[in-house]
């Protein structure tokens, strides 16, 4: 029986459990959240203190409809989705010693910014993946307090005339591959993984041939694995709930080539899920050949507050990755707190998990043992006030 799980519309104080809590860098963290009914969102700052998680900070700095967060140094790059707008926009924030973020520069994208990432020599470039509007932006960000943009791309509708969200370029997310030199952008509306030469000097960058999914794939969120002189591919797949796995290839005509090595449901099987259920987030764990991906609206699992009360939650789904083959092997199925993870991440050493709830109003920071991969006890969790959509720790 699935529980009620509404959104929490208030800041609670940070819930208690046993476990230890992390010390240093790890034990700060940032989120944004989507607003709900008429209000704004907010970009919070978290300290998970002796078991204790709890909101330290709050800021309106990246706009009403903040989302991704990329962190350079001191400085906090922020996308504000700008839901119904013909553009969105990233803002370069500043961020304190007292942990007060002040916005620096900023920049108009296309619209409705989901995700971003540094690329380029010294980390001077920063590419945006616009999912609402089709597109793709990059920026100089050599200087914090003068971000430009370099260029901005929107890519014709596919030509099918399919239902929404098909119906028109969608890229979901920026990944920059191991080597430096391709930007890859997985596009679910379109079905394609769209793919951008790099030259790392200049931050310009050059459409090449991009690879072609099955229409009603909707690749979503995607992570590179190097293993010697072989590098991998993982992709999650929001409108099939499939994970793909694909060797990839350098070619000589400065391409990339993707040839399939593995390909099942989320859950590593060919069991269908239930209605409703789409993929989200996909990540490789630092320093290991594990990736973590979450299901969101399953409700397949039950999860324990720190109040005893039991709800149902999505769960986050571990793999182990073949070194030699890419293929994947099922090591876990752990809850992520509650319902509809759209975003976790992990700490910088691996042995943290934070999940970002946002049908329930809820961040969860879990224990993880970095030797098998598995997901451990909640550390600590807190309701916040709005929808959270992206959780990270503070580098």
């Amino acid at each position: 029986m699935r529980t009620s799980h509404g959104i929490a519309v208030a800041l609670s104080a940070g819930f208690r459990l046993a476990t230890a809590a992390p010390c240093g860098e790890s034990s700060l963290l940032w989120v944004t959240t989507y607003p709900v009914g008429a209000g704004a969102g907010k970009l919070l700052t978290l300290k998970l203190d002796q078991a204790t998680l709890q909101s330290v900070a709050e800021s309106d700095t990246c706009g009403p409809f903040p989302s991704w967060l990329t962190q350079a140094d001191d400085v906090l790059y922020c996308v504000n989705e700008a839901w119904g707008g013909a553009n969105g926009d990233l803002s370069a924030l500043q961020i304190a010693d007292d942990l007060t973020l002040a916005k620096l520069s900023g920049g108009q994208t296309v619209g409705g910014p989901v995700s971003t990432h540094v690329y380029g020599e010294g980390g001077r470039g920063l590419a945006v993946a616009d999912y609402a509007g089709g597109g793709i932006d990059t920026f100089d960000i050599t200087d914090p307090a003068a971000i430009a943009v370099i260029k901005s791309r929107v890519y014709p509708a596919p030509s099918d005339n399919l239902p929404e969200p098909r119906n028109q370029a969608r890229p979901h997310e920026a990944i920059l591959d191991p080597t430096g030199d391709f930007l890859v952008f997985p596009d679910l509306g379109a079905d394609l993984l769209r793919v951008l030469k790099v030259n790392k000097e200049t931050l310009e960058t050059t459409d090449t041939t991009s690879h072609e999914f099955a229409r009603g794939t909707g690749p979503r969120h995607g992570a590179f694995f190097k293993s010697g002189d072989k590098t991998f591919f993982y992709v999650a797949c929001e409108l099939s709930n499939l994970l793909q796995g694909f060797a990839v290839t350098y070619n000589d005509d400065q391409t990339l080539s993707f040839t399939q090595v593995y390909n099942a449901t989320t859950h590593g099987d060919e069991t269908a899920l239930p209605a409703g259920t789409s993929a989200a987030e996909l990540y490789l764990a630092p320093n290991s050949n594990f990736i973590t991906l979450s299901s969101r609206n399953e409700a397949s699992l039950q999860y324990t507050l720190a109040n005893g009360t039991e709800v149902a939650s999505d769960p986050l789904i571990t793999f182990s990755i073949n070194a030699e083959s890419g293929a994947l092997t099922h090591v876990q199925t752990a809850p992520a707190g509650g319902i509809n993870p759209r975003h976790f991440s992990f700490s910088q050493d691996g042995s943290r998990v934070a999940s970002a709830l946002q049908s329930d109003g809820r961040v969860v920071v879990f224990e993880r043992d970095t030797a098998s991969g598995k997901i451990g006890k909640a550390v600590a969790e807190v309701a916040v006030e709005g929808m959270p959509n992206f959780v990270m720790f503070k580098q």
